[in-house]
């Protein structure tokens, strides 16, 4: 079944919510910094570019403003250090050329202990590393209008055995913390705020997402499978043990080239695309708007379904369970068309809500659970939501089920994450 969603033309009432989360001010304050000198920023440079393996490159406290890139070229063992979170602030504000601000290309790396920020694409890409450590780090955009920052804030692609521990990323117009096309990632303890997705993992296995604080961006976690991607898909992941909480924020994605995360409707805990063997559990997931856990197929996106060898576009073995729900007395999102659809026909925020759409291979009765989806809450009260779309995919004629009881049982995923130290 190919769902296509109508254009809405909605009437409704506008409320101004008791949801806005309070901002909260980073630690980050760079008029306290001693500015570096040209020299300095030269010595920076040179560290980069004459690295060698088993080397440590140590950055003093201060506010360094980079005219260029700084790029570690496949050199292994290398340990990139600063002098504190707060203490050491690399600004690619004034760069002309280039588009990432740290490009690091190795095996067995470590960034620890410093602040990037305001690169015109992503704060600091690593890609193919084996053995990555991102621990202290801080990144941001101090722009006016974010709409204009970079892409994502922490970037690692195509590595494995990545840790990214203890580090605060905000304002980035895609994903604050992407780890994509990778494999044995842990994720934990970090404060993730103020961007489009929070955390994002996508086409990746075996990771393992808990502990983190994800507060006031426009979806708090996201696990994606896209088309057309050198890693066709990924599968188990494990959220848990996270606080999810007011994630509100306006969605500032560029619309383009099919961009899934600019679809996104504020007010989004969790959501699941098109994923596969995925349990979220034991979190707080409180005052996100629109909805709490979205399990999404696809072709939720309105976009077109390719064809790509080991690529689904269905969510499969989903497995929700054990998490604490609170709903904020607001009206859900109405910017999106997922938000819309919420507002219309669930009335009200659901806990979780689940598109109902099912791979005919697999099975055409959802009451069978073909799926694998799989939902067991013990919180009373709990909002569940299904999707009942008919063949015509017309806006008005979906229906909704809630029948979370159809979809009691579990489906226990098996990560292994020893490796990653």
């Amino acid at each position: 079944m190919k769902p296509r969603f109508l254009t809405l033309t909605l009437i409704v009432f506008t409320l101004i919510s008791s949801c806005k989360p309070k901002e909260e001010t980073s630690k980050l304050d760079i008029s306290k910094l001693p500015k570096a000198t040209e020299a300095q920023i030269e010595e920076l440079v040179g560290k980069f570019i004459d690295a060698a393996e088993g080397s440590t490159i140590e950055i003093p406290e201060g506010y360094f403003e980079m005219p260029t890139q700084l790029i570690l070229d496949n050199v292994n063992n290398v340990t990139i250090k600063g002098a504190g979170m707060y203490k050491t602030v690399i600004s690619f504000k004034t760069m002309t050329t280039g588009g990432e601000g740290m490009k690091i290309a190795g095996n067995k790396i470590t960034l620890e202990g410093f602040t990037v920020t305001d690169a015109p694409g992503d704060d600091i890409k690593t890609q193919k590393c084996d053995g990555l450590t991102f621990r202290a780090i801080n990144t941001t955009w101090t722009n006016g209008e974010k709409s204009k920052n970079g892409t994502y804030g922490i970037y690692p692609v195509q590595c494995k055995n990545v840790l990214v521990e203890k580090c605060e990323v905000s304002n980035s117009r895609d994903a604050g913390i992407y780890v994509g096309q990778s494999e044995n990632i842990i994720v934990r303890d970090n404060y993730v705020h103020e961007n489009v997705a929070g955390i994002e993992i996508e086409n990746s296995d075996n990771a393992e997402v808990y502990n983190n604080r994800t507060e006031n961006n426009t979806g708090g976690i996201l696990v994606f499978n896209l088309p057309g991607l050198p890693k066709a898909a990924g599968s188990k992941t494990k959220v848990y043990k996270n606080l999810i909480k007011n994630n509100n924020h306006d969605n500032f994605a560029i619309a383009e080239n099919g961009n899934a995360v600019s679809m996104i409707p504020p007010g989004s805990g969790v959501v699941i695309l098109a994923g596969n063997e995925v349990e979220v559990f034991d979190n707080q997931i409180i005052d996100n708007k629109t909805l709490g856990v979205a399990i999404a197929s696809y072709h939720i996106t309105e976009l077109p379904i390719p064809t790509h060898p080991g690529w689904s576009p269905f969510s499969t073995n989903i497995y929700v369970h054990d998490n604490k729900f609170e709903r904020p007395l607001a009206v859900p999102d109405l910017t999106k068309n997922m938000g819309k659809l919420i507002a219309t026909k669930c009335f009200k925020a659901p806990d979780v809500i689940y598109d109902g759409i099912l791979d005919d291979k697999k099975g055409k009765d959802p009451l069978k659970n073909p799926m694998g989806i799989f939902v067991n809450e013990k919180a009373e009260g709990l909002r569940f939501s299904r999707l009942i779309i008919p063949a015509d995919g017309g806006i008005m004629s979906i229906k909704v089920a809630n029948d979370a009881g159809t979809f009691k049982g579990e489906y226990l995923v098996k990560t292994d994450v020893s490796m990653v130290k």
